[in-house]
């Protein structure tokens, strides 16, 4: 009965609260966003250096899914705006410094360029593949699971709160990476644990790749 007051309450605080207010998405969605706009021409859908402005200017633009991994944010920084990078040398500059290699420091500002590192770390990190679309996934996020998982994923939304529940971290990538996204798309659809609602027959498969791709991103 307690458990059903605490519910109820919540029920009454959810429908109360001020609509239209959306949650911010994760840097490294944010990221992805820049990249495909700006990066993906010369360094490829997939990070490997082979967009098809590079291939048609005989360019041969960094692996990004291999040289990022040893680099620090400085240093990734500092190629992306084009600030300091002649004076980088050694093995940060082999195969990550081009003269074709446009500086961003007009164009991106501090927080654009911290998402789209991010980004980068996604893509040379991740162990899983994002099956849907994450701008999507977003939307749906913020509309049925921030309640419980709070708008940055960390497993503090209010219901889960109200209710002593503790939601999966799922900006923990040792908790995520766990799970394949055919794992993760049957708990979205048939609910986990004790608490875990079931979405079948409220979220398609579509909207549940794009839910899983988005929240692999959650992670960087």
């Amino acid at each position: 009965m307690k458990h059903l007051r605490k519910a109820i309450a919540a029920t009454v605080l959810l429908l109360s609260a001020p609509v239209g207010a959306q949650a911010e998405p994760s840097p490294a969605y944010e990221g992805q966003r820049l990249y495909v706009s700006y990066c993906q021409l010369c360094h490829g859908t997939d990070g490997k250096g082979d967009g098809p402005l590079a291939k048609s200017m005989g360019l041969t633009p960094a692996d990004l899914t291999t040289t990022v991994r040893a680099r620090s944010d400085a240093i990734l920084t500092r190629i992306i705006t084009g600030d300091g990078a002649p004076t980088i040398t050694g093995r940060d500059r082999h195969n990550l410094i081009s003269d074709a290699m446009p500086e961003w420091k007009d164009i991106f500002d501090a927080d654009e360029i911290a998402s789209l590192i991010a980004w980068l770390r996604f893509m040379s990190r991740a162990k899983h593949d994002l099956a849907g679309d994450p701008q999507a996934g977003f939307e749906l996020f913020d509309k049925y699971c921030t309640v419980c998982h709070g708008e940055d994923g960390y497993g503090d939304g209010v219901m889960g709160k109200l209710l002593a529940l503790s939601p999966m971290d799922l900006t923990n990538p040792n908790e995520t990476d766990r799970f394949t996204n055919a794992e993760l798309a049957e708990a979205i659809l048939d609910g986990s644990g004790r608490y875990m609602p079931a979405w079948r027959g409220i979220l398609t498969g579509e909207d549940v790749d794009a839910l899983v791709s988005y929240i692999r991103l959650l992670a960087f």
